[in-house]
């Protein structure tokens, strides 16, 4: 499985409640305006924007942030192809009475396909309307504890800085918001419209970790617990030197019923499972680090740097060289 543009792309909503902070939400809106534009753009309609992004509150109207600044919003909870929560700052519960809607609108939102994000407090949210009830989630340091507490059905991830899992995405903070915005943008826009946003607007930030890998979450959302175990095992040991008959033997299985079952439950061979875990790697360390392609090579698990690069190509078009210039040269 890889990342595939979606043709559909209209509208980005953007959730706005008294407390936001504006920074948060300010952000997001200039991420996807810009991808909209450039979208537009490439398709030949020059600065228009090829979609909608839209400021959203509850009641459609303007909300009060954290800094005290009133904000006007462009309406009322809506339909949306993207979803994006943003942090903000007060009492969980008192925002809940208050926003009684946004739940119900957020599993509505997300029976009909719409992707869901939020970031840090704003993952609360997604947790309290039940939608990661058994899946993957991460938040920002400081709530581990209040969130594992009020919602312990939901798998909390303290060593991600982004995760998702059927259609859902968290991020920790304000940078890997970004990261999963710039995710986000080469999902429904393309990876062209996505490196041109990153160069733009991420060019300077400085992170202190990798990226990581997106777009694994979906094929664990089986139950066949033996393969989410080798699922596991692989994004631990993804660089490590190992043979597919000797991870199979070592959960009970002959390679034949190994193959089967991990295809079955993710949708993916083993090997081209492992490759793309190997490559979503690279291309975070490409775009986060200036380590040379034969460091990166070794570091996912290659030896061989000219073998690694092929492989690179067949999986993003696009040389490691050129994968890195596209988040990295200035301008246009």
């Amino acid at each position: 499985m890889s990342i595939t543009q979606s043709p559909n792309l209209r509208q980005v909503s953007i959730l706005a409640i008294d407390g936001v902070f504006a920074s948060t939400l300010m952000q997001a809106k200039d991420f996807f305006h810009m991808a909209s534009l450039r979208f537009g753009k490439l398709q030949g309609k020059g600065f228009t924007p090829a979609f909608q992004t839209r400021l959203v509150s509850p009641d459609g109207q303007p909300v009060r942030s954290f800094s005290e600044v009133r904000i006007p919003v462009d309406g009322a909870l809506d339909e949306a192809d993207i979803i994006v929560i943003p942090t903000f700052w007060g009492d969980f519960d008192a925002l809940l009475a208050r926003y009684p809607s946004v739940c119900e609108w957020l599993r509505e939102r997300h029976a009909a396909g719409s992707a869901i994000c939020g970031e840090a407090y704003g993952v609360f949210w997604m947790a309290q309307a039940g939608l990661l009830d058994g899946k993957e989630a991460t938040t920002y340091w400081r709530f581990f504890g209040e969130f594992t507490q009020r919602f312990p059905k939901v798998l909390l991830n303290q060593d991600k800085h982004i995760s998702d899992a059927d259609n859902l995405y968290c991020a920790g903070g304000v940078t890997s918001a970004c990261d999963l915005y710039i995710y986000l943008i080469e999902r429904f826009c393309g990876a062209g419209i996505a490196q041109a946003v990153a160069r733009d607007i991420l060019y300077e930030v400085q992170r202190s970790y990798t990226p990581g890998r997106i777009g694994f979450g979906g094929q664990k959302l089986h139950h066949d617990m033996t393969i989410l175990q080798i699922q596991h095992w692989l994004e631990d040991h993804f660089a490590d030197k190992f043979r597919f008959e000797d991870v199979a033997r070592e959960h009970g299985m002959s390679i034949r019923n190994f193959m089967r079952r991990f295809q079955a439950a993710t949708g993916d061979k083993p090997l081209h499972y492992l490759q793309r875990l190997r490559i979503e790697t690279a291309k975070g360390l490409l775009s986060a680090t200036r380590k040379s392609i034969k460091t990166i090579s070794y570091e996912v698990g290659y030896d061989d740097a000219s073998f690694f690069a092929r492989l690179f190509r067949q999986h993003t078009q696009l040389s490691p060289n050129q994968y890195r210039r596209q988040y990295q040269q200035k301008g246009e």
